[in-house]
């Protein structure tokens, strides 16, 4: 037991972010191979799958409750020698994302269209994004329950195991692209909807291998009897971190479904335009992201094992690497702006709208770099509603007010609508700094372990 112990406090940052790190820019990689696809094959195909992610993003959240409430409870059970109360949590997440991960799948399946057309878009975009919804929604359930199983796996240091399932899933969505939208070997070109079925392909083999990875890795088997014996307990804990965890990110993606109302208004070329950038702006936060997982890792365990010391030094010292990562980073995007438009439009219109809001990332990125490393850190220790009371204030007091105010009453268009984005992460990410150097997780983790 204290073997066990100690290697789970004593891995370091680095172990834990690489896979992570390389995970992400294979997800990432995915959505921009299939952005660039669909590019060549209709702009208006890839705006409707960019509002039809958006849509899908929403609900995807629901999952991410339980998935973030595991991934800091089984973190905090491994620190402090809890091995098998972490791995009755295991048990109960997968049940629990199980139920969630049907619901949702049906809801969003038959709900579909009124949904997107809250987007107030016509035409062959809503066409696309309509197939888009449709087929994926059904690729939901294995989404979920991949979330649950990634969890459980990352929160016992295995993040090379899921590292190597996502290249499988990204080469199984690469070729379903391919095959999708270039007519290879005189096959039919079956654009949005062939991109749809490749990303249901993906998801469904994740699931496969990840529960392979729990056998051999944790001799932890899963079987159908498991889905219902999720304990009130284990439920209650999950839903008092995840939910609080998820509804910033929930208030993020409805206060971007206002603001890409916004853009809607601006034109296709923004809409597109907007679209390519979130994809090129995602670049910048990569390494950011990764690390910040890592160190809510590793916080969680050092919570659970008491170490609050170090806790705080880690979350100062991943702060410092991941804003001067991320400055660097978005710089290196706008000098190199034309050629970097380039490779996913030709339109000069687009090109046009794009260029300036390139240098408007290099404001945006180490704001967003404080508020991801600080905010994921006190979910580790436990200060689950801070986050979401600064989000949903900052989030639609800034972001969505002064994005119609610069971008659509001054006339600032997209260039407006990042700048907007930036003066919101700035002001969370200052907020998170604040609070964590008042060390509050003195006050919170008590709470996880007794449960």
């Amino acid at each position: 037991m204290e073997e066990q112990n100690n290697k789970y406090q004593e891995q370091t940052l680095f172990s834990i972010s690489w896979p992570l790190f390389i995970e992400l820019v294979l997800h990432l990689g995915m959505g921009i191979v299939a952005t660039l696809m669909l590019s060549h094959y209709s702009d208006q195909a890839v705006a409707g799958v960019g509002i039809a992610n958006q849509l899908l993003n929403i609900f995807i959240l629901v999952f991410n409750v339980t998935s973030i409430g595991a991934t800091v409870l089984i973190s905090q059970n491994l620190g402090a020698g809890k091995l098998q109360r972490a791995r009755q949590l295991s048990y109960s997440v997968f049940g629990l994302n199980f139920w969630f991960g049907i619901t949702i799948a049906i809801f969003v399946f038959f709900l579909g269209e009124p949904l997107l057309r809250l987007y107030d878009v016509q035409g062959a975009v809503f066409d696309y994004g309509l197939t888009f919804v449709r087929i994926c929604a059904l690729s939901l359930f294995f989404e979920s329950l991949s979330l649950a199983l990634s969890a459980i796996l990352r929160s016992h240091g295995y993040t090379k195991e899921s590292m190597m399932v996502t290249v499988y899933m990204n080469l199984i969505s690469i070729v379903g692209n391919i095959i999708s939208t270039t007519g290879i070997f005189g096959l039919p070109i079956t654009g949005v909807t062939g991109v749809s079925w490749a990303i249901f392909a993906a998801r469904a083999y994740a699931v496969c291998a990840l529960l392979y990875l729990l056998y051999s890795r944790l001799s932890l088997k899963i079987v159908f009897k498991d889905i219902f014996n999720a304990r009130k307990k284990d439920i209650r804990g999950l839903l008092e971190i995840g939910i609080p965890s998820a509804g910033e990110n929930l208030s993020y993606q409805l206060s971007q479904v206002v603001i890409t109302s916004f853009v809607v208004g601006m034109g296709t070329a923004s809409l597109a335009g907007r679209v390519y950038i979130l994809n090129i702006s995602m670049l910048c936060f990569l390494f950011t992201v990764a690390i910040a997982q890592g160190t809510q890792i590793l916080v969680a365990r050092y919570i659970g094992g008491k170490q609050y010391d170090r806790a705080l030094k880690r979350g100062i010292r991943t702060l410092k690497i991941a804003m001067l990562a991320s400055t660097l980073t978005s710089l290196v995007i706008a000098i190199g702006g034309d050629t970097i438009l380039d490779l996913f439009t030709k339109d000069p219109e687009i090109i046009m709208v794009g260029l300036p809001v390139l240098w408007a990332i290099v404001f945006v990125e180490p704001g967003r770099a404080m508020n991801i490393v600080l905010m994921n850190s006190l979910k580790s220790a436990g200060d689950v509603r801070f986050p979401v009371i600064i989000g949903i204030i900052s989030m639609w007091g800034v972001a969505v007010s002064l994005s119609y105010l610069l971008g659509v009453h001054y006339g600032l268009g997209l260039l407006g609508i990042w700048l907007a984005q930036g003066a919101d992460e700035w002001l969370r990410g200052c907020f998170a700094l604040k609070r964590w150097l008042t060390k509050p997780w003195e006050r919170f983790s008590k709470t996880a372990l007794e449960q």
